[in-house]
């Protein structure tokens, strides 16, 4: 009796988690809605169209240290802060390069927060997750690979081919790490990532003709991304905190 009251007030708690966790989402819902609502093409570069845009990863960012602490400003939290700089710097096309640059360290953070001890409780050790790693990193190649033509017409070619380069490997890193986690949200959230660079990278270097609303899927499968990414980390505590009681009972 005393196992099934547990097993019952754990699930209660989960739930309770599951709605708060919700609730706290709603100001990340709000800021998205009002960034497609004021967003459209003709924007001019401004710093209010910069803080509108990265609202919604900022309050991501804020949502993820209220429920993990402070340490993961240098995990999750903390690519989300540089996703937020990368996101004010292509407000203004000339610094494309810089940010680049802030959402390769945001990768590089989501890696090593990958790899930390609360999301491998269940580590697969299976040859299926170096098979799809392998299958990554060869379309990130073939798609570098393609895009090169193209890099090489742009003004600043002799940075922006190298840092393309750089850039592709570590969401490729990224996106591997996070099938080793084998947990869906943090999965989803990757391969959302590379949808997103992928329909911008596209765009920014004139791969194909401008197509109607492409900016918009560019902007959904980002900010869904990062959603994912958050939500997955928050879980990933969670969980690591019920697999700890199931140790110690």
């Amino acid at each position: 009796m005393d196992i099934l009251e547990t097993d019952a007030y754990d699930r209660r708690q989960r739930r309770n988690t599951s709605c708060a966790l919700l609730f706290s989402l709603v100001p990340f819902f709000v800021a998205t809605g009002a960034y497609f609502y004021l967003w459209s093409p003709q924007s001019a570069p401004s710093a209010v169209a910069a803080g509108v845009k990265a609202a919604p990863v900022l309050l991501l960012a804020a949502l993820v240290l209220s429920w993990n602490g402070a340490h993961s400003a240098l995990g999750v939290a903390g690519g989300l802060l540089f996703s937020a700089v990368g996101d004010c710097c292509l407000i203004w096309p000339e610094l494309f390069v810089h940010g680049m640059a802030a959402f390769a360290v945001a990768h590089l953070q989501y890696s090593l927060t990958f790899l930390t001890a609360r999301y491998a409780i269940h580590p697969s050790s299976s040859s299926c997750h170096w098979i799809l790693s392998l299958l990554l990193f060869a379309l990130g190649a073939a798609f570098y690979v393609w895009l090169h033509p193209f890099l090489q017409k742009a003004p600043d070619a002799a940075l922006l081919t190298p840092g393309v380069g750089l850039y592709v490997g570590l969401i490729a890193l990224m996106v591997s790490l996070a099938i080793r986690t084998r947990r869906a949200a943090t999965l989803l959230g990757g391969l959302s990532f590379v949808v997103s660079d992928m329909l911008l990278a596209l765009q920014v270097f004139k791969v194909t003709a401008p197509v109607e609303h492409q900016y918009t899927a560019v902007m959904v499968t980002y900010y869904l991304a990062q959603l994912l990414i958050a939500v997955g980390d928050v879980q990933a505590v969670e969980r690591q905190d019920d697999f700890s009681k199931w140790k110690r009972s």
